[in-house]
């Protein structure tokens, strides 16, 4: 695809978010992987509504700016993501609402953070692992994300927000909506003992569908 034709789809795709109350103010950020090992990046302070395409983040492969603004603080994250997970063409990072809401709760999993509610939500998004609280920008985030060893292409950093990888832009952000809709839906039925997938249900979603869960689920039904 075209430099400029992501470029394009970046801004559309961050308009998009912004404007549906995905990720407010100067939040977020995402970043694409090219052809020839660099990116384009979202710059910091920057509204992922009002985005300019010449004015993307453009770095080697090595991370250093090519061209544009200078990129988002949460370059470590993405180039542990990156690194850990090959397939990876694209990286979305949002500070939706119940996404970080969830990611407050004490109970919750870090192996697996969201139940199994859908289908969608394992098919898209996958299980979730939670990382620990850094500051933003804090290069040890990526530490902590390489110790996930690539097994997980959804991460949610605690009381900051979620960071999805995808083998597409459109893939990326289709997985990160997906998330934030499974984390509603799980604060909605929270304490009222709602009937998950069984574990035959995922087994089945695994076997058609290719899924690489690094967690079985528990049998909530």
């Amino acid at each position: 695809m075209p430099e400029s034709t992501l470029r394009e789809d970046v801004c559309r795709f961050g308009r998009s978010l912004f404007e549906r109350g995905l990720t407010p103010g100067s939040s977020g950020n995402i970043s694409v992987r090219l052809d020839d090992g660099g990116w384009l990046v979202t710059p910091t302070n920057a509204s992922l509504g009002f985005l300019d395409p010449a004015r993307l983040a453009r770095l080697d492969a090595q991370g250093r700016l090519l061209s544009g603004n200078p990129p988002t603080k949460e370059i470590p994250l993405h180039t542990a993501l990156y690194e850990t997970r090959g397939a990876a063409r694209a990286i979305v990072h949002l500070h939706s609402t119940h996404a970080v809401a969830v990611s407050m709760l004490s109970e919750i999993d870090p192996r697996a953070v969201l139940p199994p509610l859908t289908a969608y939500s394992l098919m898209r998004a996958g299980q979730v692992a939670l990382v620990p609280y850094y500051r933003p920008g804090d290069p040890a985030v990526a530490d902590a994300i390489r110790g996930l060893a690539g097994r997980y292409s959804s991460v949610l950093l605690a009381n900051h927000g979620p960071v999805v990888a995808g083998d597409s832009l459109e893939a990326a952000v289709f997985a990160t909506e997906e998330l934030e809709e499974t984390a509603k839906l799980h604060l909605l039925l929270r304490n009222l003992n709602p009937r998950h997938l069984t574990p035959a249900q995922v087994a089945d979603l695994v076997a058609i569908f290719g899924l690489d869960l690094p967690h079985p689920p528990h049998d909530h039904a």
